[in-house]
């Protein structure tokens, strides 16, 4: 349902998507399957097709939301990359416009920032 769910929002889908698909589908509705495989121009059945393989490089996120907060709450979420630390991850949370309208005329005494989560900043 998922993939029907995306496919939906999508005007053009690759052909190796929509193979893999009915590929999937053929243990759950076999004679539906055969008729999408034969459309899609094989000649074989689906049932001889090799299993679509598992490449874990595409499960990967590029973007992760971290909450941003100040004196423990949340004040704005953002989308950074997935592999920011430290540093920069403490800039982009005090670049936010909310952030900076709440630590207006406060002290930043201390910035925790747990990568991939949070940014947690302590003004007074």
């Amino acid at each position: 349902m998922i993939f029907v769910n995306e496919a939906y929002k999508v005007e053009v889908l690759p052909r190796q998507a929509m193979a893999h698909f009915v590929q999937m589908l053929s243990p759950i509705a076999p004679h539906i399957a055969e008729e999408l495989w034969e459309k899609l121009g094989h000649t074989e059945s689906v049932t001889y097709a090799a299993w679509p393989s598992y490449d874990a490089s595409l499960t990967v996120d590029a973007e992760v939301e971290i909450a941003v907060q100040v004196n423990g709450k949340i004040v704005d979420r953002v989308f950074v990359a997935a592999d920011l630390e430290g540093e920069a991850l403490q800039e982009a949370a005090l670049a936010l416009e909310k952030v900076k309208a709440v630590t207006a005329g406060k002290t930043v005494r201390k910035i925790v920032a747990v990568k991939g989560k949070l940014v947690n900043i302590v003004a007074n």
